[in-house]
């Protein structure tokens, strides 16, 4: 038999160390999630022994957040891998008849990240998990959504059928690229969205004679919608993509000439696009430019783009974790979304409306 494939046995849950490549993830650890406005709910009720979070490697101090938030502790798990790459997953704890959540947005590496989900899933689902909701801040392959070129896959429906049929009996996810991909999945979706967060903080900064703008048609709506809440001027920039993660800004509709503008976007990926309408905002006359998302992919060049671009500041949310370049940029802010992702799961397990969440 080949030992190499095999996984080490499992550690103690009070081992103090792991071995090489192995995640340990749970425990006792409090986190302060920091100031927050929509931290203002706390749990009055005693914890019910069968709620319980438990979180992939891809973002395990936001699940930290929110289990801080909620006053329970993180589930336990190890991570690891055989010496072929394949992942290896375990439960550490007592899961029959919970109520599960599983916190793992499918951020880079993202295969790797949706494959230990969907083990999660079905380790959970083997172990009697009464139900298992997948909290999924990013949703990875979102932008893969239609077939827009002949013999292309619809990666988003493809991964909802992955989810499903791994076990997951529900989904919590945050601003997905296109509010129809809610569609693709055959169990229930709970779709939140980071502008609660994003206006409260903008919203205390009195940016004066504040225009908001989309970058692109597609984004209208969103930019409608959060100018409204900020009471501000709207603006469109018409850009034309050339390429794939290529764009070529065209021009900015809409007054902006002396006015402070914020992009508002949900994804900011190579930061192409953002740096180009910034650039065509200050062209046209705007004395600042500030830029918001809710997911902060930064792939790429764009940290050292943003560092060069003629932006202000970009305020993002942790849905995705930076990487060492992108906390050390002092251009960028991350807000926590744990609070409103924490708010969401209490109303989930209490089988109270979510939809308060959304004001």
């Amino acid at each position: 038999m080949d030992t190499a494939a095999k996984p080490s046995a499992v550690q103690p849950q009070n081992s103090s160390s792991a071995e090489v490549g192995t995640i340990v993830t749970g425990g006792e650890r409090k986190v302060n999630p920091g100031p927050d406005p929509k931290n203002d709910r706390k749990p009055t009720r005693t914890p019910d022994p069968k709620f319980k979070i438990f979180s992939g490697a891809a973002n395990e101090p936001l699940a930290q957040e929110i289990c801080a938030f909620l006053g329970i502790p993180l589930g336990q798990t190890k991570l690891t891998k055989f010496s072929d790459g394949e992942i290896y997953v375990q439960i550490l704890e007592n899961v029959r008849g919970g109520d599960i959540f599983l916190v793992q947005p499918t951020c880079h590496p993202v295969d790797h990240h949706l494959m230990q989900l969907l083990l999660m899933i079905d380790a959970l689902k083997r172990a009697s998990a009464r139900r298992i909701t997948t909290v999924i801040p990013y949703f990875g392959y979102a932008r893969q959504d239609r077939k827009d070129k002949p013999r292309v896959p619809v990666s988003a429906k493809l991964v909802a059928d992955l989810l499903t049929t791994a076990g997951a009996d529900r989904a919590l996810v945050v601003d997905l690229h296109a509010p129809q991909i809610q569609g693709f999945f055959n169990i229930p979706v709970d779709h939140l969205f980071g502008s609660p967060v994003l206006v409260d903080y903008f919203k205390k900064l009195e940016l004066p004679d504040l225009t908001v703008v989309s970058p692109d048609a597609g984004g209208v709506e969103r930019a409608r919608f959060f100018a409204k809440k900020m009471d501000s001027a709207l603006a469109i920039v018409d850009k034309r993509r050339t390429d794939m993660n290529v764009t070529e800004v065209m021009h900015v509709i809409g007054d902006v000439h002396g006015r402070t503008c914020l992009i508002l976007d949900d994804i900011i990926d190579t930061a192409g696009t953002l740096v180009k309408t910034a650039q065509a905002l200050a062209d046209a006359g705007a004395s600042e430019v500030y830029a918001c998302a809710s997911h902060a992919v930064l792939s790429g060049e764009a940290i050292n783009r943003i560092s060069k671009s003629v932006l202000k500041e970009l305020v993002v949310t942790n849905t995705i974790p930076l990487t060492d370049a992108g906390k050390a940029e002092p251009k960028i802010k991350v807000l926590s979304i744990a609070g409103l992702i924490a708010r969401a799961i209490q109303s989930i397990h209490e089988e109270t409306s979510v939809s308060k969440l959304f004001l």
